[in-house]
């Protein structure tokens, strides 16, 4: 049996890759179990996930990261062997306005699960005095590209670019790689790292660019593009980030950082006006998709119009405080050492992405209406 402990698995990425793990890399192996941690913070949707929870392959757990007794309670009852830590606090915004909880999480909460592992996974000492741990063990933090900080327009992140973090929330992740890297070279406690770009796809929170934009277009609402929307990000579409993250995690070298990229460059602003574009194809050839619409007016012909869905619902608004100008990840370092390269171009991924939101707006009103709090109490509020 190969036990996980995954971490913020109710957010975006996490559920993603719980998902991949039980549906498609270990799909009907008995001999693989995740066992899921999470606080069921704002971004945090037990609804994501409660399909796979079967009590068996997959077991939940509500609590903080922060939490050392339920922690160390874990590694001892589910024999954990593998972690893998997603959970942080994570939205810039958010840090701006209160960066001390983020510190408490994303640092403190790190250094806990590596405690926790570094206790439970100790067999004793080699001849040097370095700790000596179980066969088969591993921690995995994923960790984000906003750690390096910002380039210009030409260059891209490498693993030996330097940390420069520009917001509380980069450098309480950058903070949280240096404690991981910590424990790897004090106490030799089998580690790894992957920063990755970018993200979107299935189950995205509709705080973050992509989804926001969709999710304002079908309500009819202006589309807000900070500054003039010339800021560059490299899009990762989600599966292939847990690919590359199951990879490094059974293959990946100890102590080593593996950048994961996607090797799609765009502006923010090119990204709003490509999801305008592909919503108003998609519904200009698939006219039933337009019935998600919340504005329902007529056209000449008699059906659902759209020919408001243009430029001109884009709104630019005042900058973000510290807003890095460019992000761009060197994946070379994966695909040499372990083979994984993206699979999804940007074109194929976004409109994967608009059709999953057009086919799951009961999910989308519950993350943004709160309702998905509910979940918790029927599944586990009377137990």
């Amino acid at each position: 049996m190969k036990t996980y402990l995954v971490t913020g698995a109710a957010g975006f990425i996490g559920a993603n890759f719980v998902k991949y793990l039980l549906h498609k890399k270990y799909k009907n192996d008995e001999n693989v179990k995740v066992v899921v941690l999470d606080a069921l913070t704002y971004a945090g949707n037990l609804g994501t996930i409660k399909d796979d929870i079967d009590g068996k392959r997959c077991v939940f757990v509500k609590g903080d990261i922060r939490d050392s007794q339920l922690v160390e309670q874990l590694f001892a009852e589910h024999d954990i062997d593998l972690v893998v830590n997603f959970a942080a606090e994570s939205h810039v915004d958010r840090s701006i306005e209160d960066p001390q909880l983020f510190l408490s999480v994303n640092i403190l909460g790190t250094q806990n699960l590596l405690d926790a592992a570094k206790k439970s996974w100790m067999t004793g000492k080699d001849e040097q005095g370095y700790p000596t741990f179980k066969a088969g063990k591993r921690y995995h933090q994923v960790s984000t590209d906003e750690v390096y900080g910002s380039l210009g327009a030409e260059g891209y992140f490498t693993e030996r670019t330097p940390l420069c973090p520009h917001s509380p929330y980069s450098a309480s992740k950058a903070s949280a790689d240096m404690i991981v890297k910590a424990y790897h070279d004090t106490y030799h406690l089998p580690t790894t790292i992957t920063r990755c770009s970018n993200n979107y796809g299935p189950y995205h929170f509709p705080e973050k660019l992509i989804p926001l934009m969709i999710n304002n277009i079908l309500e009819g609402k202006p589309l807000p593009v900070y500054g003039q929307g010339l800021n560059v990000r490299d899009w990762l579409y989600v599966e292939d980030h847990c690919k590359a993250i199951d990879l490094v995690v059974r293959e990946g070298r100890d102590g080593e950082v593996y950048n994961v990229g996607g090797h799609n460059e765009m502006t923010n602003i090119d990204i709003v006006k490509l999801t305008i574009e592909t919503i108003r194809n998609m519904m200009a050839t698939r006219k039933e998709l337009r019935a998600v619409l919340r504005k329902q007016v007529k056209d000449a012909q008699g059906d659902i119009d759209i020919s408001w869905i243009n430029n001109d619902l884009i709104t630019y608004v005042a900058d973000r405080l510290g807003h890095d100008q460019r992000y761009a990840i060197d994946p070379t370092k994966i695909k040499q050492e372990l083979g994984w390269y993206p699979e999804t171009k940007f074109a194929d991924g976004i409109v994967k992405t608009i059709e999953w939101n057009l086919a799951h707006q009961d999910w989308i009103k519950e993350v943004t209406s709160g309702d998905y709090q509910r979940y918790y109490e029927e599944m586990y509020g009377k137990k």
